[in-house]
């Protein structure tokens, strides 16, 4: 971007006086003639040139030194810190003040550079080349080395200040002639003409001059270099897979105290992203009792820890940015983030082309963790409430995207409301997202209301379908591991059942499977029960609860200590599964969403709802997502529906090309059945799911040695259009062969790895046609919708 001073036009006039002359010897004319001065009209003032409002979004990334009278000074850093005057906006500062700003030097060369960080679209952060910030405290202009972080400790208490509005940030306004001007959000005031904070009337039009030498901004490499070349195939299909099944802001979910660590994006930078995870998890990671229940270690030994509030042992270094000791880590850390929006990028590069952004939560745990003291709360532990915050982050993050990509809709996560959306913006070469909700109680409608809740009728659920479809919501599961209005839960035996229980007051509801339903595909309603003292089946599902639970927050120990016996008593083996499945309300949502053509997600359904819900959707030729593994021995498919896959981890030794088995065999039978041959992945990231590990090292799990190589670097992406270079974060240089999928980034390695095991191009193209495919399923979608809503109006 040039930079341009006020252009001012003047008008050079020169004033040539008509002079009259004597001349003696004219006799006509005796008299001298009087001199006639002409003043001519005065210069038309400046003609301002117009603000480019465009201008704004331009200076991203850029470098420059800033002047704040028309050029005749610059902004230079005092040597002398300035006072802390100890207004209510300095004293919020938790960051300490390490000098001062002034428009003190005479030329841009002498000024202080400072490198325009997006932090939102038209927001900016100004890092100065000595890696310092220009702050404010509403009347001078500071210099911080860093920024207050959101999450403190006072006393020994852990503190979370939600939506904290930075010192550090800065809006960027346009002004005529190329200039701009600068408001402190947080204080709301602007630079003046003499370097101070000023009100708007008196704010200076600034002229940023470029310039270089500017440090560069913390963040993490993205190891991949080229550009989205392949964006369809020769018969218009879209190129790419599907993450069906994703969770970028788990880090908001559980009331967003700290439950998970790590967010995707921050507006301040990886340091403030990816930070130690101390607070949240305690010293040596004792109070990430979350991740140790989802580890799959023994439950018994998590129950004391609910009473101590942290775990007995060391659970993980905690060490973030730059350093990142044991985290990330997906194959085995559950509660910390993998999908920072770089890694992110990576995967994109790689082939990945559209994503399911599904917001969970689950109120209960986060009771739970609140109230035995693992963790503070940024908002309340309400699902919903939740949900929104998840919602309201993943625009911020498209739009801080589009902020460093230099505008409104220059960056390649898109947010899509159609299949016809998604298909323009993956052939755009973008990322297509698609929003989702994954949580147990959806729409707040609880099998046991409490406090200010009553129990949902079919107007509650018209209104929300409503809103949230207004809000760009096209995905929904019913039910979620707990019991709600809708459904039965499906459970997950072990912890989770605790949960139920806590969350109902109801004892568990699991039954001997019945002959009838053993014919339909498990998923988490499957298996023995965990805690048989818990385990008293009931005949009417909505019936009232034995026991209030809506002071478990406040009282966890005291509220499981009288069933310490229950708990304790033994497990049952055998094939149980709910004894309920889907209310009344619960198939009004499925009609519901089928009018709307949205995704119905079905692989958190019990066995009893599983099987009803087919009947509904067979019934109405309207197709589903599977994107926990089922597809219900193909009738999803038939339907039109797709499932999810994962590639198997271990080479054979004897037979070359068996890494995709399980995926060649779920093909073969969506062909058997006359559906699009396509399937994408479903990994769960950041949903206590794991990820694939690695096939060498202490950490795999292969029964027979693996002998070959391993990845090796550089190799291309499957489109060729992207190289890959060994990842990084930070100081920590990942290895694919021994960690696994450490990130969602490394997609790329386990792609590639699948390759070299034999497998072909043209066996892989499946996969990158499973974005095309969930677009059908969309279609389909919609198409039955309209024909669904004449049959049954609303």
């Amino acid at each position: 971007m040039r930079a341009l001073f006020v252009r001012i036009s003047c008008l050079a006039l020169l004033a040539l006086p008509m002079i009259g002359c004597s001349n003696g010897n004219n006799s006509n004319n005796d008299n001298s003639a009087e001199e006639t001065v002409v003043t001519p009209p005065p210069p038309p003032p400046p003609v301002p040139v117009a603000p480019n409002e465009e201008s704004v979004f331009e200076a991203a990334n850029g470098c420059f030194a800033i002047s704040p009278d028309g050029g005749d000074h610059f902004i230079a850093l005092s040597e002398t810190p300035a006072a802390n005057p100890g207004n209510p906006v300095a004293q919020s500062l938790a960051a300490e003040v390490v000098g001062s700003f002034s428009p003190d030097a005479d030329s841009a060369a002498e000024a202080a550079r400072f490198l325009l960080r997006p932090t939102d679209l038209g927001k900016y952060l100004l890092y100065d080349a000595d890696e310092g910030y220009l702050v404010s405290d509403g009347q001078t202009l500071q210099r911080q080395a860093s920024l207050a972080f959101d999450v403190t400790q006072v006393n020994g208490k852990v503190v979370v200040e939600d939506k904290m509005q930075s010192e550090g940030e800065w809006q960027l306004l346009a002004a005529p002639d190329a200039q701009f001007v600068l408001q402190h959000i947080k204080s709301g005031m602007y630079i003046g003409a003499d370097g101070t904070m000023v009100a708007e009337a008196e704010a200076a039009d600034l002229v940023f001059v470029e310039q270089g030498g500017c440090a560069t901004f913390p963040e993490l490499t993205l190891d991949a270099s080229g550009n989205v070349a392949v964006t369809e195939f020769d018969d218009g299909a879209v190129f790419g897979f599907v993450e069906t099944h994703s969770h970028l802001f788990t880090n908001l979910a559980f009331g967003g105290g700290g439950v998970f660590h790590g967010a995707p994006f921050h507006p301040l930078g990886v340091e403030h992203a990816l930070h130690d995870c101390d607070l949240s998890h305690g010293v040596d990671g004792r109070k990430d009792l979350m991740g140790a229940g989802f580890a799959g270690g023994d439950i018994t030994a998590i129950l004391p820890a609910l009473i101590s509030g942290q775990l007995a042992e060391k659970n993980h270094n905690t060490e973030g940015y730059p350093i990142f000791t044991d985290w990330p880590n997906a194959p085995s850390s559950s509660t910390h983030q993998v999908q920072y929006y770089k890694w992110l990028e990576r995967a994109y590069l790689s082939g990945l082309r559209l994503l399911v952004q599904h917001a969970t939560t689950n109120e209960f745990l986060c009771k739970l963790a609140v109230g035995v003291g693992t963790q503070a709360k940024r908002h309340d532990c309400n699902d919903m409430i939740n949900v929104d915050a998840i919602l309201d982050a993943t625009f911020a993050m498209e739009r801080y995207i589009d902020a460093l990509s230099g505008g409104p809709g220059k960056g390649w996560f898109r947010i899509v409301y159609s299949p016809e959306e998604a298909r323009e913006e993956i052939v755009a070469g973008n990322l297509a997202v698609v929003l989702g909700i994954e949580t147990s109680v959806l729409f707040d409608c609880y099998l046991v209301p409490f406090g200010e809740f009553s129990k949902c009728t079919e107007e509650d659920v018209v209104s929300k379908l409503d809103e949230y479809y207004e809000k760009g919501v096209r995905v929904l599961f019913p039910v979620h591991k707990y019991d709600n209005g809708f459904s039965a839960g499906d459970g997950h035996r072990g912890i989770i059942d605790i949960g139920n229980f806590g969350h109902t007051g109801h004892y568990n509801n699991y039954i001997e499977c019945p002959a009838e339903l053993l014919t339909f595909p498990g998923g988490f309603d499957t298996g023995g029960v965990a805690f048989a003292g818990l385990n008293q089946p009931r005949a009417v599902y909505d019936s009232l609860p034995p026991f209030d639970m809506s002071g478990f927050e406040e009282n966890v120990v005291g509220t499981l200590l009288p069933f310490v016996g229950a708990l304790s008593s033994g497990t049952l083996e055998g094939e149980y599964c709910q004894n309920h499945g889907l209310t009344d309300l619960g198939e009004f949502l499925m009609a519901e969403m089928m009018k709307r053509g949205m995704i119905i997600e079905v692989d958190h359904m019990p066995r009893k709802s599983y099987q009803r819900a087919y009947e509904i959707l067979e019934a109405n030729d309207y197709p589903a997502m599977g994107t926990h593994g089922r597809n219900n021995n193909g009738r999803l498919y038939s339907l039109g529906g797709m499932s999810k896959f994962n590639f198997g981890r271990c080479r054979s030794a004897s037979t070359a090309a068996t890494m995709d088995d399980g995926f060649q065999s779920r093909i073969q039978l969506m062909r058997d059945l006359g559906a699009y041959p396509a399937e994408g992945f479903g990994f769960d990231l950041n949903g206590f799911a794991g990820s694939p590990g690695p096939r060498f090292g202490e950490n795999a799990r292969c029964s027979s040695p693996q002998t070959d190589e391993g990845i090796t670097y550089p190799f291309k992406s499957y489109a060729g259009d992207i190289t890959l270079e060994q990842p990084v974060v930070g100081n920590r240089t990942l290895d694919f062969n021994t960690e696994g999928m450490v990130h969602l980034g490394l997609v790329a390695e386990l792609i590639e790895d699948v390759r070299r095991d034999g497998v072909t191009d043209e066996e892989l193209e499946p996969l990158f046609r499973s974005a095309e495919g969930y677009i059908r399923v969309w279609e389909k979608s919609e198409r039955r919708a309209g024909e669904i809503g004449q049959q049954m109006p609303r």
